[in-house]
């Protein structure tokens, strides 16, 4: 890495992860080793995630041969390694995940002193009695110990990080600020901040104060404890013994360490307490925990077996010892029979989409036990989904039964009959990243489109890069620059044969120019579609075509440890476009370009200041060369300020900046670093000076405002020097020359540039606040002749045949082309004229590349999270037993905190229409290609209505009010014909349905919102 304090971290690989975990946490979690004891579908998903995020060293210990029942949800394991040793088999192909992580294999006894050895132990799939001991083992040598396992629709997990475990971040989150307006004296002192933003602190948080004038007390004081007032205001204490306040300020949360106290496994089990997953449940994890011992003491009783799938003699003895362990338990639950019966059947149940949800789960787990970053779950956490059981769903033992297939797991929980229709589901993946590969593994590991009309479509247009290898499992070091699709397809098939033949590659983008590809006959082929999507227009275009062709579809996303998840279904549910996120807050010009208070101000200028420098001018000057009457076409509809503009930066980059060596761009950054950092702060002193007030007495210069300092250049100063730098390298690749790195020659070549003295200009007009006027360009001469000479001074371009520039295309990722050292520095020279915390090069990367922080851990369980409501889907029942929308469940966590949300669907806005009611769902559908007389026809005889305008996309087919005889003229005709006569080009051939928007009147003249109507044009 090229940043000193990410030394030894690989910054390639660990990109995005390390927005989410920070550096700090990450060099502890490289020095943590984990030992995984179970390597069913549970602990090789737990294992895969702490592989991907990389600690030290991963151990697995499992004596235990493959068997055929593993494969429902060990996705590396092949049915050629049955009755091999499952770690030895496993430990080979997690290796290959992660080329920093070592995967060794523990073949000798557990004893206390081998757990002793490592950061944490995770117990997966093994008895109690042998949980028991590790987990004492542990909590004597003070060792992180994890107890999870699944059970069909049920599991759980336990966490024990022994006593005084320290919570260095309990959130994750960014530490809050804000601008200080006023600071009270006295013994409950409140504090004021700026009427722009809301603090966002809440009770017991800490803060500490900077750049405070009078009460400088408070100024790098010890945190203070906060109390919240309201939105603008909090206490802080005692401030009576402070200086009186004055003006200015800032406040810093300060993250404090929380130290947390775990009870050990034993203890737990006969004193829980409880993280609530679902509060729409929240008798359950009393119930289930005594279940799972239940399970637990049958199986002791019969050889290490579980109850029998839908075997009613089972089912009752685990009722019974269930009743035995709670009479003896010291915090008696009331048990409900139905739903111990329902976990005694599901006992040998092995699910890939609940293994992903706890190996998600468990693995963040893992992270905070190593790292002491987020909050850890204290004691046990269950969870439960036994709402995806088909509907009025009748378990036997015959439908349970093993059929000795790698389905098993899945048919204890489901059934032969659900799953035959799995098998035959017909499915749409939207994109192959990393939920994208998540979501393949599951589906093969479910047998999704496994049968002889099962279909899996999956599309990406990206191919592999390096940093995709750190949550996007399916690819190896050696896929880097292979199609994404076809490469997950290829491995989902190794893991289960079953589907080869069945998945379908594709490599286009989804949108209106790839409809002929996915046209009427392609959805009108699918069951529904999953979408694993990075950007809100993708997804809202894929939400539209569901609509249309009435397809349930699942949605999903991540951002660091937060994902949710969202259904929907046609006619039941709200679609996804009907509601988003607000808009990002955009940051005011005049802020931008005058007024920054803030390092994410500054970086975002320095970032316009690339594409200003680099990349635009270049361009320009490339049309200018080989556009043919470049002048008239570019600027037929410009400003006279917007052609001097762009034809003086050709003129400059073509003539008069033209280098002819890297010593010439040396001298062209120093003159910008002059300009930027020295010039234009003098001209804003100039026009604001630091005593200036504002037309109510105001001091100009107050917050947020701060009053900037002009740098003079020092070539001893190394960000000085980086600047030049980056912006010779840069700006001699435009040109093809070759650049350097030899900082002493730099230093010494901009030292040597004669810069002449600046003098602040008179009647230059500044933008002083986002309402007023947009200052005009002064630094140009407006008016047509000034255009005129312009032109005339541009050399010929057919005298420059063959000349093109090289425009810097912005790479975040490339830590050799300059970008992101250019705008870290930048950045960070322009925080320094306004005397703001600089931002390291990390810290500019995330922000100037717009890196959206990603984790494994929150993929895999979000992953799970959509296939849990996948099932539901693949038996979603009919007529009066249809599932109902509270059936369904949209989701919400931060695995951080944890927090687990889960909510019913939104129902969709229905709207009246006549004597019904309709929503976005519905339509007015005709079959067949109809003239434009029947359907008015029809609208009258059926709806009593009169059409008076009639519309296909921005085409006007029809209207009363317009052109009569042509409209007239229209009415035998069909509606493909008028189509093709306005727009003058045929219905693609792909397209059956075309939509018509009406405006239709009632007798009374009154408007009357219509549902869309869809004619069918061809079959």
């Amino acid at each position: 890495m090229s940043d000193n304090a990410n030394q030894g971290i690989d910054e390639g690989l660990y990109s995005r992860q390390l927005y989410v975990l920070g550096v700090d946490a990450m060099k502890k979690m490289s020095a943590s080793n984990v030992l995984i004891v179970g390597l069913k579908g549970l602990g090789c998903e737990i294992a895969k995630n702490i592989v991907l995020a990389g600690v030290k060293s991963v151990t697995l210990y499992d004596l235990e041969e493959t068997q055929m029942a593993d494969l429902s949800s060990q996705f590396f394991l092949r049915e050629d390694d049955i009755g091999k040793p499952r770690a030895k088999v496993v430990a080979p192909r997690l290796a290959e995940l992660n080329q920093y992580v070592p995967v060794s294999v523990l073949d000798k006894e557990l004893t206390p002193d081998v757990v002793a050895t490592y950061k944490c132990v995770v117990v997966t799939d093994v008895p109690l009695q042998k949980k028991l001991e590790i987990s004492e083992a542990a909590h004597k040598n003070n060792v992180c110990f994890i107890s999870t396992e699944t059970r069909g629709l049920f599991g759980y997990t336990f966490n024990d990080f022994g006593s005084d475990f320290v919570v260095v971040d309990p959130t994750g989150e960014e530490a809050l600020s804000g601008m200080v307006a006023s600071i009270e004296q006295g013994p409950d002192a409140v504090v004021t901040c700026l009427d722009e933003s809301r603090h966002g602190l809440e009770d017991g948080q800490y803060v500490t104060f900077s750049e405070i004038q009078g009460m400088t007390e408070l100024n790098e004081c010890e945190p203070r404890k906060v109390k919240v007032i309201g939105p603008y205001t909090f206490s802080i204490g005692d401030t009576s013994s402070l200086g009186e306040y004055v003006r200015g300020g800032l406040f810093k949360q300060v993250k404090m360490p929380v130290s947390l106290n775990f009870s050990s496994f034993k203890e737990a089990l006969e004193n829980p307490e409880f993280l609530y997953s679902d509060f729409a449940k929240f008798d359950r994890p009393a119930q289930l925990h005594v279940g799972f011992q239940a399970l637990h003491a049958f199986s002791a009783a019969h050889d290490g077996r579980m109850p029998r799938p839908g075997n009613d003699e089972d089912a009752a003895e685990v009722l019974r010892l269930a009743n035995e362990i709670n009479d003896k338990w010291a915090q008696k639950t009331e048990l409900d029979a139905e739903l111990l019966k329902k976990l005694a059947y599901q006992a040998t149940g092995d699910l890939s989409p609940m293994v992903a949800v706890f190996g998600g789960l468990v693995a963040q787990e893992v992270l905070k036990a190593c790292t002491g970053k987020f909050s850890p779950i204290n004691n046990f956490m269950y969870f439960d989904a036994l709402e995806c059981l088909p509907v009025d769903f009748e378990p036997s033992e015959k439908d349970l039964a093993p059929t000795g297939s790698r389905y098993d797991g899945q048919i204890a929980v489901f059934g032969r009959k659900f799953q035959e229709k799995l098998s035959n589901f017909r499915e749409f993946l939207v994109g192959s990243g990393a939920i994208g590969c998540e979501m393949l593994k599951n589906w093969a590991m479910m047998g999704l489109a496994s049968g002889p009309n099962g279909v899996i479509h999956v599309t990406d247009m990206d191919t592999i890069e390096k940093s995709n290898l750190n949550r996007q499992f399916l690819f190896r070091p050696a896929d880097v620059g292979k199609l994404k699709s076809d490469t997950a397809a290829k491995a989902v098939t190794i893991m289960n044969p079953d589907i080869e033949g069945k998945i379908f590659t594709h490599q286009d983008r989804v949108g209106a120019e790839t409809e002929e590809i996915y046209n009427d006959d392609f959805f009108e082929s699918l069951d529904g579609v999953t979408n694993a999507l990075d950007n809100v227009q993708a997804r809202e275009y894929m939400d539209h075509r569901c609509v249309f062709y009435r397809k349930p579809l699942l949605e999903s996303g991540t951002l660091g440890t937060k994902g949710n998840t969202q259904v929907v279904i046609p006619y039941l549910t709200e679609s996804y476009s009907a509601s988003r996120d607000p808009p990002e807050k955009s940051i005011p010009m005049c802020t931008l370009k005058h007024f920054p208070n803030a390092i994410e101000h500054t970086i975002e200028w320095a970032r316009d200041l690339f594409s200003g420098l680099f990349t635009q001018p270049a361009e320009n000057v490339n049309a200018y060369l080989s556009t043919p009457d470049y002048i008239d076409k570019t600027f037929a509809q410009s400003n006279e300020s917007t052609k001097i503009e762009t034809l003086d930066t050709i003129h400059k980059f073509l003539v008069t900046e033209k280098p002819l060596t890297f010593d010439d761009c040396i001298a062209w950054a120093r003159r910008h670093f002059e300009e930027l950092y020295n010039n234009s702060i003098q001209q804003l002193l100039f026009n604001f000076p630091k005593d200036s007030t504002t037309s109510s007495g105001q001091p100009f210069w107050s917050p947020p405002k701060r009053a900037p300092d002009a740098i003079a250049f020092d070539p001893s100063n190394e960000l000085h020097v980086e600047f030049i730098v980056a912006a010779a390298n840069l700006h001699a690749a435009n040109y093809g020359l070759k650049g350097s790195t030899d900082r002493d020659h730099i230093r010494q070549a901009a030292a040597a540039v004669e810069i002449p003295k600046f003098v602040p200009k008179s009647g230059v007009k500044i933008q002083a606040n986002e309402n007023d006027n947009a200052e005009p360009d002064d630094s140009v001469d407006v008016g047509a002749a000034k255009v005129d000479e312009l032109v005339t001074s541009l050399p010929d371009p057919a005298t420059l045949a063959g000349v093109r520039l090289a425009p810097a295309d912005f790479e975040k990722d490339d830590d050799t082309n300059f970008h992101i050292d250019f705008i870290t520095a930048a950045s960070n020279l322009r925080a320094s004229n306004y005397d703001i915390a600089l931002a390291d090069r990390f810290r500019t990367k995330q922000i100037a590349g717009k890196i959206i922080p990603a984790i494994a851990t929150t993929t895999s369980l979000v992953t799970g999270l959509v296939c849990l409501e996948l099932y539901k889907l693949i038996d979603s029942g009919s007529g009066e037993n249809k599932r109902k929308v509270d059936d369904y469940k949209n989701g919400f966590v931060n695995l951080a905190l944890p927090f687990f949300g889960f909510s019913e669907p939104i129902a969709p806005v229905k709207t009246k229409f006549m004597d019904k009611e309709f929503s976005e769902w519905d339509s007015i559908d005709f079959d067949q290609d109809i003239t434009l007389q029947e359907l008015i026809d029809h609208f009258k005889k059926e709806y009593k209505l009169e059409i008076s305008m009639l519309s296909s996309g921005v085409s006007m087919l029809y209207s009363t009010f317009l052109n009569k005889k042509k409209s007239d003229s229209r009415l035998p005709m069909k509606i493909s014909d008028i189509i093709k006569t306005v727009t003058g080009k045929d219905i693609p051939s792909h397209i059956k349905w075309v939509i018509l928007n009406l405006c239709c009147e009632d007798a009374e003249e009154e408007d009357v919102d219509v549902p869309d109507v869809r004619v069918k044009v061809r079959n």
